[in-house]
């Protein structure tokens, strides 16, 4: 019963095959082999267009990164109030990029576009003092287990260029969102606008696996020299585009968000049928969120459930209560339909 995280989970078998299989070669360096190229080419063809990757080795790596290419001095990045980058981070992005970030607020982990448009007013080209409008960044899916839709994409997308501000995306859980929603790469990313994405495969199914991806090559010229000078730049670099190779062949990647996606919905299901507990709110993808009774937690975690107590959002309709604890339950390409039971068999008898 593991719903800590999908960073929990191992990497799934063909991933590690890929590894072994890697092990035993000699490669050119740096991202220069062979392999590291044919991968590059395979993210054209995912994204529909020509781009421009790079290879980092966690999700902080690529969302600082890939705002450290965006800066300016005096720069403000403008994120949901709740988003990975500002809460969990460690403040690594301000850190990488120079930029402070500027909380946004909005219902279910999304930035509303009105309140981004009033926030990115605050800070004019010529504010010497307060600091000048940078970047967008927003997460797909959310830290609150939603996921935006192509539209709300579009119009976060419309804010950031009518002020002539380029778009990131963390796209952490980058492949449940593609999933949830049914639509492609190219759809979810730079035909809505998105200049830059922090592609995610080590919480769905791989070892060591993240990627930023630049939709025009031409903003990617700093990047190798970011990446290098943040220690990023790994020599191994095949390791990584080999479990891509892995990932990205026959739509595993895909299939493994699938999987994750039905066994959150099994445990929506059961906890929305429940008479102990209750959904915090609507959720998509392979996060959700419950409020249970503080007894029935700590039973859980006698069992073996593994979760994470999750502190109350500032604009949650309905509050947790004194005798009950927010939780946040992670589904993963590891997840079976037998652990989402227990679970519930647990939350059942409490």
């Amino acid at each position: 019963m593991f719903f800590a995280s999908d960073n929990w989970a191992g990497a799934h078998h063909a991933i590690n095959e890929r590894l072994m299989k890697e092990s035993t070669r000699f490669a050119a360096a740096y991202g220069t082999s062979a392999l590291d190229q044919a991968i590059e080419q395979r993210f054209n063809e995912i994204f529909e267009r020509e781009v421009s990757v790079f290879f980092v080795a966690t999700g902080t790596a690529a969302n600082s990164l890939s705002l450290a290419s965006l800066a300016k001095p005096g720069g403000v990045t403008f994120c949901h109030t709740e988003a990975h980058v500002i809460e969990d981070e460690c403040g690594a992005p301000d850190f990488f990029s120079g930029m402070r970030m500027s909380p946004v607020d909005g219902r279910n982990g999304k930035m509303d576009p009105k309140i981004l448009s009033s926030r990115i007013a605050r800070y004019p080209q010529d504010a010497v003092h307060h600091g000048r409008a940078t970047a967008v960044t927003m997460t797909q899916a959310t830290e609150f287990g939603t996921v935006y839709s192509l539209a709300e994409i579009e119009e976060i997308s419309r804010v950031a260029k009518a002020n002539g501000l380029p778009l990131h995306m963390d796209g952490a859980r980058f492949a449940n969102a593609l999933v949830q929603i049914g639509t492609t790469p190219a759809e979810m990313t730079w035909k809505r606008g998105v200049d830059v994405l922090s592609f995610g495969g080590t919480k769905n199914g791989c070892w060591c696996a993240e990627a930023i991806v630049f939709f025009n090559p031409e903003m990617a010229k700093e990047l190798p020299f970011i990446r290098k000078r943040s220690a990023q730049l790994f020599s191994k670099s095949r390791f990584i585009a080999a479990q891509f190779e892995a990932y990205l062949q026959d739509d595993l990647w895909l299939d493994l968000a699938r999987h994750a996606n039905a066994m959150a919905d099994r445990l929506r299901a059961g906890l929305a049928a429940s008479n102990s507990a209750r959904l915090a709110w609507e959720t998509s993808a392979n996060e959700v969120f419950a409020v249970i009774p503080k007894d029935t937690a700590k039973a859980a975690e006698a069992k073996g459930a593994k979760f994470y107590d999750w502190l109350e959002p500032h604009d949650m309709a309905e509050p947790v209560g004194d005798d009950a604890v927010l939780i946040r339950l992670v589904t993963s390409f590891a997840t079976e339909a037998e652990d989402v039971d227990a679970f519930l068999d647990v939350i059942a008898a409490g």
